[in-house]
């Protein structure tokens, strides 16, 4: 993990944004960061964007100021803070400000329901998620407040693929734990058996690729120079790393964005419902 200078916090006003501050301040106390509170309204078109705005794109600005100047005032005390509002479409306004100011890491809930129309929706987050080349951290996907049990990031999970692209990935989630003094557990999904019923698989033959997952993956630890335990479940890959999140009680899930071979599925194209079913906040590096 890069060190963490910069963090960026996307905020709609909402509840779930509420829910995420501390984690935020957190974070960027133990980093003595930075965050910058940033607010994008969307302007209200009549006929798509090339009509006429139905309200006066300076007054939907100035008010979203005044909220932003009001808003979190004690929630980050000895933290420096600075507070930025647009208009434009927010996904994209996120991500030039990442790319043009520096930012280290993105923290955002993964949705949100504010005065400006919805800000934060799964979909903007996806699109930021997609688009940014720096670590970002959500928020679990859930109706609760997010645990706060789980700020002090004791425990971490990094859910990995049997690719050397994993290596990378877990050097940087054992560099996140040494700088957070927090435990690394690597996590990988396996078909289980009801995945293939045409094949008749057996429990036997579940067990033979557990342990031959378990075996790559020690053996890229390895070239990672790490040596941490591993789970191997089967199962879906966002169920698997559910279960074993909540079993060994993870305070952050570890997942890469990086393009991954198609070897026992794309761990790519699972990371959105690892987010939206992880018991804990999820980072995305």
């Amino acid at each position: 993990m890069p060190n963490i200078k910069h963090i960026l916090f996307p905020i709609d006003f909402s509840d779930r944004c509420n829910t995420a501050v501390p984690f935020v301040a957190e974070m960027a106390r133990r980093n003595g960061a930075k965050v910058t509170l940033i607010s994008v309204a969307h302007p209200y078109f009549t006929g798509g964007f090339e009509a006429a705005p139905m309200i006066d794109p300076q007054l939907i600005l100035d008010d979203v100021k005044v909220q932003l100047d009001n808003t979190f005032t004690g929630e980050f005390a000895g933290v420096t803070v600075d507070r930025v509002a647009m208009l434009g479409e927010p996904a994209r306004e996120i991500t030039d400000f990442v790319a043009a100011n520096k930012v280290d890491l993105v923290m955002m809930p993964t949705h949100g329901y504010g005065p400006f129309r919805q800000l934060l929706l799964g979909s903007v987050t996806s699109k930021v998620l997609h688009d940014t080349h720096v670590p970002v951290w959500t928020a679990a996907h859930t109706s609760e407040a997010a645990d706060r049990t789980h700020l002090a990031m004791r425990r971490i999970l990094c859910a990995v693929d049997v690719t050397p692209a994993s290596i990378e990935l877990m050097r940087r989630a054992a560099g996140l734990c040494k700088d957070l003094g927090a435990a690394l557990r690597l996590v990988h999904a396996v078909p289980s058996i009801e995945a293939w019923p045409e094949r008749q698989m057996d429990q036997e033959f579940e067990e033979t690729l557990r342990e031959n997952a378990r075996r790559t993956i020690q053996n890229l630890g390895k070239a990672a120079d790490i040596e941490v335990p591993i789970c191997v479940g089967a199962g879906t890959v966002p169920d698997v790393v559910r279960q074993e999140a909540l079993q060994h009680g993870s305070d952050l899930v570890i997942i890469g964005r990086g393009s991954l071979q198609e070897t026992m599925g794309r761990l790519r194209t699972h990371s959105y419902g690892i987010i939206r079913n992880a018991p804990c906040p999820v980072l995305s590096v």
